[in-house]
Parts: C-alpha cells; structure tokens; sequence
C-alpha cells in the first residue's frame, strides 16, 4: 500500500508539520474551487494521515479556503459574467452544465447548490451560475459551507476512523460514494418536490 506520505508531491511534504501548511492548503482549496480540475481529496487525505493530530484544524481550513473560493466565483458569476464566462465556459465545456445547472438552481435552489457541494461535480458551475442568476448570497454561501463541509469533514473523520486504509477507500470508493450522496440528494429531490405539490 501506498505511505500516505509518498502519495504527496515533494513539494507538499516539505510543509508537514510546519505552520505554513495551513496557508498553502487555504490556497490550494480556494484555487481547486476556482478553476483546479484536480480533486483537492487526493492531497488532503494524505495530509490528514500525516497530520492527525491537526486532522479537524486541516478540513476546517480546507472549508475555509472553499468558501472564500465559492464567495469570488459567485462574484465572478454575478459581474463578470456576461463579458467574460461564457465564454470561459464555452472554452472549458463547461456551457451544458451551466445552462443544466441554472434550470436546476431555478427549480431547486438551496438543494441544487448542496448536491453539487457534496457530489463530484464541478463546483465552479454552480458558483458562477447562483452568481449570473442573481441566487441569494447568504444561502448559497449556507448550502455550500453545509455540503463541502461534509465532504471535508467527513474525510477527516474517514481518516479518524480507518487510519491508513483511508487512502484506499477513498481511490476504490470515491466515484461510487459520490454517486450514492447525489443519489440521496436526488431522493430529497423528489421527497421535497412530492411533499410541496
């Protein structure tokens, strides 16, 4: 099996144990929430096996930096949008989900926004369009620290509780427990759609 230590880039593993592993992870999970198309996952679950001690501290700061990603992609989406991103999506063919996403977010709202927080899915889609379609900051900000919180938090107490083996499910389940959380929020979905009608 994989040394949680070997499966970071040299790079990253100078900063273990040191204080300026804090700012680098708020920077990375700000950029991976911008516009990195790498999955943050694969550099924090390592970390937080090399740094149990400081696991809740690092998906605290890893939300925080998505958060504040989340906060310049939703302005971006809100003032930038009609002379910049659409074409930046049209360039990343990302178009079709914007425009999936927004009918989404026009019928779903809060709930649209937290599945794709938890899920795999691109989460810059869903910035950009709560920002272009005017979604209240607030809640969107609310849904999003509410399904990456998940995410991250939810890996350290992965981590927490199988130790190195944390790794491994994570390579071998990710894509199948993306898929079962946007399964569930799709069953809320529907609950909530039944339920209102």
């Amino acid at each position: 099996m994989t040394q949680p230590d070997n499966a970071l880039p040299a790079w990253i593993r100078r900063f273990t144990g040191s204080f300026w592993l804090l700012p680098l992870l708020f920077v990375l999970s700000l950029l991976e929430a911008l516009m990195l198309p790498v999955p943050l996952e694969l550099v924090l679950i390592p970390l937080l096996l090399i740094e149990r001690q400081r696991l809740w501290l690092l998906a605290g700061v890893t939300l925080a930096g998505c958060l504040c990603g989340a906060l310049l992609g939703y302005g971006a989406g809100a003032w930038l949008f009609d002379s910049l991103d659409h074409s930046l999506l049209a360039h990343l063919g990302s178009a079709e989900q914007f425009d999936d996403f927004s009918r989404q977010l026009a019928e779903r709202g809060f709930m649209a926004i937290l599945t794709v927080a938890v899920t795999p899915v691109p989460f810059q889609v869903a910035m950009l369009a709560a920002g272009a379609g005017d979604y209240p900051l607030g809640l969107f900000m609310l849904a999003s620290a509410i399904g990456r919180g998940i995410r991250y938090y939810g890996l350290a107490l992965l981590v927490r509780l199988t130790g190195k083996q944390a790794l491994r499910l994570w390579r071998h389940h990710a894509r199948p427990l993306g898929l079962a959380l946007l399964g569930l929020a799709l069953l809320g979905f529907g609950l909530g759609f039944w339920l209102n009608d």
